[in-house]
């Protein structure tokens, strides 16, 4: 059985193992035949074989994240046309205490990226279903030490300056909101158990299904039966445990026969390895996600936090909606390149990520272009509030270049997890994140008088670009033949040891 320490340099094992050591299943086979020579082709098409590669990981996984993502853009919306004050609260709640969530539990799941990957690839699939029973049990813990911080949300966020207003009726939701809390540590692992074995079709009709569920019964519930901001709150639990009812539901019915042979006391057991592998990857995950939530509770601190809050949390909305092509480019840029370097094909390797990068690129230049025009149009989707329409309006210009940022940022940092190179990043993450660009947002929102513009502009320009520049400047040195021969051994040392075992 594959050993689960936590050296970095493992991470890249999973992809590397998944592609070339399981030559019985389908799904490897077909992406081993093509991981041939394409160095004599034409460029153009070059590029069209590397585009059809790298779209078989994106598309599902961007129908799959904006799915799921509009679920929440939907809820805000609904708030939104009850009036400023329940979307003040909607997106406080959502954003910031389900937010922080999101993300730790996000993180510690991805543990399984790893641990999967390496059983699938060892062919030790009943090990999968294993792996995904401690990920429930370690998640469902954390979930209930977590628990109070859904009670006592509106005393934490008036600590934090939110307006007593926003604050009350944030943390009425948020206490609304902990059937989803408990949601997400089900459903997080599930999808990365289902995605290890290359299934991410499945979760992206789940995801379609709940998406049609809860645009149906949000309009029932708001508009015909009108129940209000609780009513909304409770329409994205229904919606989101459909996702999680679905992909548990094919998993243990049949949907997969080899990795999953039902529950077993064996998931109780190296629960303290297991942990701390999830904490390590749930913290690593955290200080980018967390980020821009940061940015909203420092608006909150502004006078006229109210429409402050509101206009921002309709740009971080559309910027999150936004975000989830380029965090799709992300899981396939990782998977690319990780394939190509287990093969030795260092220049493959580099070509994906060129491509990769480029194509991301232009759709983020298609949403600048976008947002540039339609400024004034893109916030009625959330609010008719002519105040918050005109704050959304001033502050787009930033949304605008957060997106063209974004384009390019979250794709080398694929690069970097296909590369083995995730504590050099994490490292990076938190030196431009929070040692550089919040001290800079604090200094142009508050000293400089900027407001939220200020505080947004630091971030950005501050966090988010110099994360990006020294990204660039590390992939454009990066000795692709060198990672190649690494990647190399780490595949030939964990075959080893599998025969061995």
């Amino acid at each position: 059985m594959p050993t689960t320490s936590q050296d970095g340099d493992q991470t890249i094992t999973a992809p590397l193992l998944e592609y070339s050591c399981s030559s019985e299943n389908p799904t490897s086979k077909r992406i081993q035949e093509t991981n041939g020579d394409d160095d004599d082709k034409p460029l153009a098409q070059r590029i069209w074989i590397e585009t059809k590669k790298l779209w078989r990981v994106v598309g599902p996984a961007i129908f799959s994240r904006i799915a799921s993502y509009s679920m929440f853009v939907i809820t805000q919306a609904f708030a939104g046309h009850l009036g400023d004050t329940e979307f003040a609260a909607m997106s406080i709640a959502s954003s910031v205490i389900m937010g922080f969530n999101f993300g730790l539990l996000l993180g510690m799941a991805s543990a399984l990226e790893t641990l999967c990957g390496q059983a699938f690839g060892a062919k030790k699939y009943y090990m999968l279903g294993v792996y995904l029973q401690r990920s429930w049990i370690i998640l469902l813990l954390c979930c209930l030490l977590i628990l109070p911080v859904f009670f006592f949300a509106t005393p934490i966020l008036k600590l934090l300056g939110q307006p007593a207003s926003v604050a009350e009726l944030s943390g009425v939701v948020s206490v609304y909101f902990i059937p989803l809390h408990f949601g997400f540590a089900v459903q997080f692992p599930l999808q990365r158990f289902l995605q290890s074995q290359l299934k991410n079709s499945v979760t992206a009709w789940v995801n379609f299904v709940a998406l049609l569920v809860h645009i149906i019964l949000s309009w029932l519930v708001v508009s015909r039966l009108r129940l209000g901001l609780l009513g909304t709150a409770m329409t994205l639990n229904f919606s989101w445990w459909v996702i999680v009812l679905g992909l548990f539901l094919y998993t243990v019915c049949g949907g997969c026969p080899l990795t999953w042979t039902g529950f077993s006391v064996e998931a109780f057991s190296g629960l303290w390895e297991f942990l701390k592998l999830s904490a390590s990857s749930g913290v690593m995950l955290c200080l980018e996600n967390w980020y821009y939530r940061i940015l909203i509770v420092m608006t909150g601190n502004l006078e006229n936090a109210k429409i402050a809050v509101d206009a921002l949390s309709v740009c971080m909305s559309i910027n999150g909606w936004e975000l989830m092509i380029p965090l799709a480019f992300f899981a396939g840029t990782g998977v690319r390149v990780a394939n190509e370097l287990g093969a030795g094909n260092g220049k493959g390797a580099k070509f994906a990520t060129i491509v990769s990068v480029t194509e991301s690129i232009i759709i983020g230049l298609i949403f600048w272009l976008l947002i540039m025009f339609f400024h004034n149009e893109f916030a009625l989707i959330y609010t008719t509030s002519k105040p918050v329409l005109e704050a959304v309006s001033k502050l787009s210009i930033l949304l605008a270049f957060t997106v063209l940022l974004n384009s390019v940022q979250p794709i080398l940092s694929g690069v970097a997890i296909g590369s083995g190179w995730q504590s050099y990043v994490a490292y990076i993450n938190l030196g431009c994140y929070y040692l550089i660009g919040v001290p800079l947002g604090i200094l142009m929102g508050w000293v400089f008088h900027q407001g939220v513009m200020g505080i947004w502009a630091g971030m950005i320009f501050g966090g988010t670009a110099v994360q990006t520049v020294i990204l660039t400047i590390i992939t454009m040195r990066c000795d692709w033949e060198k990672e190649a021969a690494k990647a190399t051994m780490h595949v030939k040392k964990w075959s080893d040891s599998r025969n061995n075992a």
